[in-house]
């Protein structure tokens, strides 16, 4: 599945983790937080919906005597 491969190491996520932060003032680095934060609660809930999407496919797939197959 094309979703359970590693992401190429020049996403974003890994761009941001390489940027010098030096040249930022403390109100810029505020802001940068608060939308990282909102990113990981983004992410976050992303998860969890697929988490949740996976389980219930689980679920509907699942032998009846509840043993799995």
């Amino acid at each position: 599945m094309e979703d359970d491969l590693p992401r190429p190491r020049g996403d974003a996520a890994s761009l941001l983790s390489k940027e010098s932060l030096d040249s930022y003032s403390q109100e810029e680095l505020v802001a940068r937080i608060a939308l990282l934060e909102a990113e990981i609660a983004r992410v976050k809930a992303h998860h969890a919906k697929a988490a949740d999407h996976r389980k219930l496919a689980e679920a509907l797939f699942r032998s009846p005597g509840g043993g799995g197959a």
